[in-house]
């Protein structure tokens, strides 16, 4: 299973894998190994387009080697392009849309015994409740709260292709948290495009703080994490609850997008500049310890350069600790790509280079506040450059890497920070 996106797509494909492995397969991760090539796709920008293409392009060789071989995509590109995908790749076998994943079995079983191209994308639906899962990490459980979308950002096609907001049923999300913590997991992540929308369309008075408590209220859940948040429907009432569960760990992330009001507006954000600072206030003042990261889109169209400099003003000003950073890619379909004011990507690529340079630099100076002190790190597994030590994560989504054995994957360490830097924190193991 190939994933490009987010990590709703990512929890997608772990419910993929579950289908499948219910159906008799095994994962690998190989595509010389497999019979069966899933592509779960994404659709934020062109550019994760062309890669899922040039993957596509590459998995013809592995279907010359293997005739058998079946290839299938699904996801928010297999949504947006449906049959096309096939004009431009005919070696896809499967092609199927974001709302009938959990039908991919029945899918494969008619490519089978028909040995016909299928292209299965429906318009709306309802992913049901109670699918196998097969997941990806061993310490963290992925667990969707909310579907779709109803904010339409002038840049984004997610509303288009993931359709209008889907709250999940309160019991079926708790069911699926006692699920993995029973499998031995002690962190959950809830997912939603926005979070913060979550119970606007349940019939009952439930919103997202009243699910974190819920959860909070689970004994072996150790921590709960969640993404992503709409500035414009972060509730004081959340805020609170982030400071009163304990299991709710210091860490916000709350997508900027731009530091300009003029840009926006264009981008149909709902919110200014000021409210967003307002905001940062208030989380800061409830919640001392929280970290803060962000997304930001740098030339979009019409940003001017005084546009550009009130966005890295935004950055000095709320000094985030760290960001997703991306220079405006028009996406067809989209209101921003048919605004006026294109941006050439000579200014774009500029502009990008000068805002991660001063978000590199604030990141560097508030990593610093950890020099000497002692934190709780989740052991998440080897370190990625070097697998002789591990990494983790603190409460407030701090990367650690110290020396320490295997065995401690998935315990909770107590580490002693002794040396900080843009990436990650360093330290060493003062107690298990």
């Amino acid at each position: 299973i190939k994933t490009y996106g987010c990590q709703m797509n990512e929890y997608d494909s772990e419910v993929i894998a579950g289908l499948l492995q219910r159906e008799g397969f095994t994962l690998t991760s190989e595509p010389g190994e497999a019979d069966f090539v899933v592509v779960n796709t994404c659709y934020v920008r062109e550019k994760v387009k062309n890669k899922v293409y040039s993957f596509l392009g590459e998995l013809k060789k592995f279907k010359r080697k293997n005739p058998r071989l079946i290839i299938g995509v699904g996801g928010c590109l297999a949504q947006k392009e449906g049959g096309r995908i096939r004009e431009k790749a005919p070696h896809v076998d499967i092609v199927w849309g974001a709302f009938n994943l959990h039908n991919l079995p029945e899918f494969l079983a008619d490519f089978e015994r028909k040995k016909m191209p299928l292209v299965k994308v429906e318009s709306d639906g309802q992913i049901p409740e109670g699918l196998p899962v097969v997941r990806k990490s061993k310490v963290s459980a992925y667990i969707p709260v909310i579907r779709g979308c109803n904010n339409f950002c002038s840049y984004c096609m997610v509303p288009y292709v993931r359709g209008r907001e889907r709250s999940r049923p309160v019991n079926s999300i708790l069911q699926e948290v006692k699920q993995a913590v029973e499998q031995g997991y002690k962190e959950v992540i809830l997912l939603g495009q926005n979070v913060n929308s979550y119970g606007k369309d349940l019939p009952l008075s439930f919103d997202f703080a009243d699910l974190l408590e819920k959860i909070n209220e689970i004994k072996e859940v150790k921590r709960i994490r969640f993404t992503t948040s709409h500035p414009k429907d972060l509730s004081e009432k959340l805020i609170l609850a982030m400071s009163r569960l304990d299991k709710v760990c210091e860490h916000l992330h709350l997508p900027l997008q731009a530091g300009s009001n003029k840009v926006l507006e264009r981008m149909r954000r709902g919110y200014t500049r000021e409210k967003y600072l307002e905001l940062v206030s208030k989380v800061r003042e409830v919640v001392p310890e929280i970290s803060l990261t962000t997304d930001i889109i740098v030339g979009f169209p019409g940003e001017t350069e005084e546009d550009f400099e009130q966005t890295l003003k935004m950055l000095e000003l709320v000094r985030f600790d760290g960001a997703f950073t991306f220079a405006f890619s028009p996406l067809p379909g989209t209101r921003a790509a048919k605004l006026d004011g294109q941006i050439p990507e000579v200014i774009k690529k500029k502009r990008l280079r000068r805002l991660i340079e001063l978000q590199l630099k604030i990141t560097e100076e508030r990593n610093l506040y950890w020099m000497g002190k002692e934190v709780e790190v989740l052991v998440e597994g080897p370190s990625e450059k070097n697998p002789d030590e591990l990494q983790g994560r603190t409460r407030e989504n701090k990367i650690v890497v110290f020396p320490a054995g295997k065995n401690l994957i998935g315990e909770f360490v107590r580490v002693r920070i002794k040396k900080t830097g843009c990436w990650a924190l360093r330290g060493e193991i003062i107690k298990c």
